[in-house]
């Protein structure tokens, strides 16, 4: 560090996240950071900077994907972040993560820190679900830190292949930034002329029992099971009424008319947004809090009622299993079931007991293991090790991220553009296979990709299934037919490979992945082959394509490692081209011409000398 106050940038696509750090600015202010927030405009925004003493930027962003207007506010990010030339960047949620990693790298900020607060992808469908994804591996790979709010998403990102176990991390046991129970979230400090007045504004009379719901009204939030679940309720205790507290949202939004049938229930109250500090007031009006959503960051509501002693009926879903303790502090459900749903609410609301009984429990676990001052304390000494721990980082380091981040975007970008014009291509291919040769017109086979993990790799089919007399396969050669011949020749059969490029199984230039038994007979200098992802082509097929010495193989693939680059990759993509039109260097079986050398040289040569090669 320099004499100079580090300087702190924390980004979120809405300021309504930025609230969730409400206390974390001040906290970092006093031990000497200078704290800058971008969001979108609007009044939550200047009233955070006020209250937080944090210099705000309003830049607009969307929650949706907007390709165009995310360029226009990549810029405008990167402008502020390059005019205050910060030492941090903490970007948190997707958009504002993807977009401030990549504004922050652009602008080589030293340190960049994505908070994961949960996963879209989880329950996105089709081509959304991989933007997603893709988008969420990106910003990962940028930052210089992953922090996530629980550790069962955690898992589920090292899971996905989307961050490296040694990079993320979850500060204390979970949350965005805990919960005040000491002032705020004490049901202590509650008045209760305030509870009065507000049961009586709502209708509710002494004997009134209330469910409530908090968050936004969108429908990953399980507003669809909680409406059908409140049918049954409403019918089985008629002094039962349900508080509904936020607003609808555009994005992913609940139907229209199953919102306009609750907001004509006169024992339903949609009270709308309420102020946070307003928030201790309705969790105490509350006999239960009723969580049904799809997933879950971390289910921040559900320990904020709990710190009030509220139980909660939850869904079991990653985030609010770290929030919910099932059967403790809660009970949990299965996710899209109403008649479980309805179930569990109706046991609290038949036993007082019970709710009490959880309640307490709920408030004493938040005391223990949800405390604002420990998760704080954990993010300054993370800011402190990451700065600390940036003055190792060097320019062969930006470099290497700078390739692989642009590699990455060009394999996507290429294969899209390629798979869209070559699809009557590939649809006139697997038509011919299909009539000649019948099913299966793809042919697939566990091979090993980047750090030797499996994957299936896709080919167009190339041979027949012929058997002899005692049903054995005939020899390859006589197996290949015409069509495989020419798709063979111009590595045709190589097309469906797309995919697994799309997947980011593959890459278009890398070691060609070779056959799963050929793993034990690598020599550890072979091996490196691995440590990137393989390709569609390599250094390997430009040299000689089918024509080289397995050893001559194997040490081009270890010398592309060694040695990738831009101008490498795209000498291997030209030369390709060429060779896929001219036809030169292929076997139209390899395995007869790549027969073992008189000398055996590597246990790999050893293997196929004994007839390891098919």
């Amino acid at each position: 560090m320099t004499s100079r106050k580090p300087k702190l940038i924390h980004i979120t696509t809405v300021p309504g996240t930025l609230w969730f750090l409400e206390g974390q600015p001040p906290y970092m202010a006093k031990r000497g950071f200078d704290v800058y927030a971008i969001s979108s405009p609007g009044q939550r925004l200047i009233d955070f900077g006020k209250e937080q003493g944090v210099c705000v930027h309003a830049v607009t962003m969307s929650r949706c994907i907007t390709p165009v207007k995310d360029m226009l506010s990549l810029w405008q990010i990167w402008r502020v972040i390059y005019s205050i030339k910060p030492d941090i960047v903490h970007a948190h949620t997707p958009k504002a993560g993807l977009l401030g990693m990549i504004a922050a790298w652009l602008a080589r900020v030293p340190v960049r820190i994505y908070h994961i607060h949960g996963q879209p992808s989880m329950t996105a469908k089709g081509l959304r679900k991989t933007i997603l994804k893709y988008a969420e591996k990106l910003s990962c790979l940028l930052a210089c830190r992953v922090i996530c709010v629980s550790n069962s998403i955690r898992d589920i990102i090292i899971k996905d292949g989307l961050c490296s176990p040694d990079k993320i991390k979850v500060l204390c046991n979970g949350s965005v930034n805990g919960v005040d129970t000491s002032s705020r979230y004490n049901p202590a400090h509650i008045n209760k002329n305030d509870i009065a007045g507000l049961r009586k504004s709502l209708g509710l009379q002494t004997n009134s029992l209330t469910i409530g719901f908090v968050g936004r009204i969108v429908r990953d939030k399980g507003i669809a099971e909680l409406a059908e679940a409140w049918k049954d309720l409403r019918k089985d205790f008629q002094n039962l009424h349900l508080i509904i507290a936020g607003e609808p949202e555009p994005h992913n939004p609940v139907p229209s008319a199953l919102l306009e049938h609750m907001r004509n229930d006169p024992r339903v109250h949609m009270i709308g947004r309420v102020d946070k500090k307003l928030m201790p007031t309705i969790y105490s009006l509350l006999d239960i809090l009723v969580l049904p959503t799809y997933r879950e960051g971390f289910g921040n509501v559900a320990i904020e009622a709990a710190a009030m002693e509220v139980p909660v009926v939850a869904t079991s879903v990653p985030g609010v299993i770290d929030a919910v303790q099932d059967g403790i502090t809660g009970t949990l459900v299965p996710p899209y079931n109403a008649a479980e749903l309805a179930k569990a609410i109706k046991r609290y609301l038949q036993d007082p007991i019970l709710r009490l009984k959880h309640g307490q429990s709920g408030r004493k676990r938040v005391m223990k293991d949800f405390r604002p001052e420990f998760i704080q304390a954990a993010m300054f000494d993370e800011y402190m090790t990451l700065i600390e721990s940036s003055s190792n980082h060097n320019q062969h380091n930006n470099w290497k991220t700078f390739y692989q981040v642009s590699k990455r975007i060009f394999d996507v970008s290429a294969a899209i553009i390629i798979g869209t014009a070559l699809l009557p291509l590939i649809l006139s291919i697997a038509t011919a296979i299909k009539l000649t040769m019948g099913s299966p017109v793809f042919y697939k086979e566990t091979r090993p990709g980047k750090d030797e993990k499996e994957f299936t790799i896709w080919k167009f089919r190339s041979m027949t299934y012929n058997q002899d007399a005692h049903g054995n396969l005939l020899p390859d050669s006589k197996r290949l037919t015409r069509l495989g011949k020419l798709l063979r020749k111009t590595s045709m059969d190589e097309l469906p490979q797309l995919w697994n490029v799309l997947k980011g199984e593959m890459s278009f230039v890398g070691p060609r992945p070779l056959k799963t038994d050929y793993l034990p007979f690598y020599t550890a200098r072979e091996r490196l082959r691995h440590k990137v992802r393989p390709g569609i082509t390599g250094l390997s097929q430009i040299s000689g394509r089918n024509m080289l010495g397995w050893n001559e193989r194997l040490e081009k693939d270890v010398f592309y490692v060694e040695h990738q680059g831009f101008l490498l990759d795209a000498k291997i993509i030209l030369l390709t081209a060429i060779q896929c039109i001219s036809g030169k260097d292929v076997a139209e079986v390899p395995g007869e011409l790549l027969k073992p050398l008189n000398v055996v040289r590597s246990p790999m040569q050893k293997h196929i000398a004994s007839g390891g090669q098919q």
